[in-house]
């Protein structure tokens, strides 16, 4: 099961990234930089949610309110762990001044938020799939 997390967390990170690339190319204006780190987290958001739910967890929701439930548990703990990817990034933008450093450290800030997400979806947002 770990390959196939670590597979699919780059998934969702590729397309994270991309989405912030493509927006990036679109708009370079004020706050470019959060705009598209904002639009990339949100497609990595859904896509890693639908994704995890199938193939990891295998959870199936009872309704489309237990489901709603479980994404809105899934994205706050996604909280802290957007704001390490986030700080990760925004840090190497910062200290290398370069579009490469700063994908790159959005890389490392994502491969670390997600192993730390696991663990916590695992414990706090699919648990009760586990239970049944």
């Amino acid at each position: 099961m770990i390959r196939m997390y670590i597979l699919l967390a780059f998934i969702s990170t590729l397309l994270n990234l991309l989405f912030q690339y493509f927006t990036s190319l679109i708009y370079n204006g004020f706050l470019s930089i959060y705009i598209a780190m904002f639009v990339g987290t949100f497609v990595g958001l859904i896509s890693k949610y639908i994704l995890d739910k199938k193939f990891i967890f295998h959870f199936k929701p009872e309704n489309k309110r237990n489901d709603a439930r479980t994404f809105i548990s899934y994205t706050i703990t996604g909280g802290f762990t957007t704001l390490l990817f986030w700080g990760t990034e925004i840090s190497f933008d910062y200290f290398f001044r370069s579009e490469i450093a700063r994908y790159i450290g959005a890389f490392i800030g994502l491969s670390i938020g997600y192993y730390i997400k696991y663990l916590l979806d695992k414990k706090y947002v699919f648990k009760q799939q586990e239970a049944k």
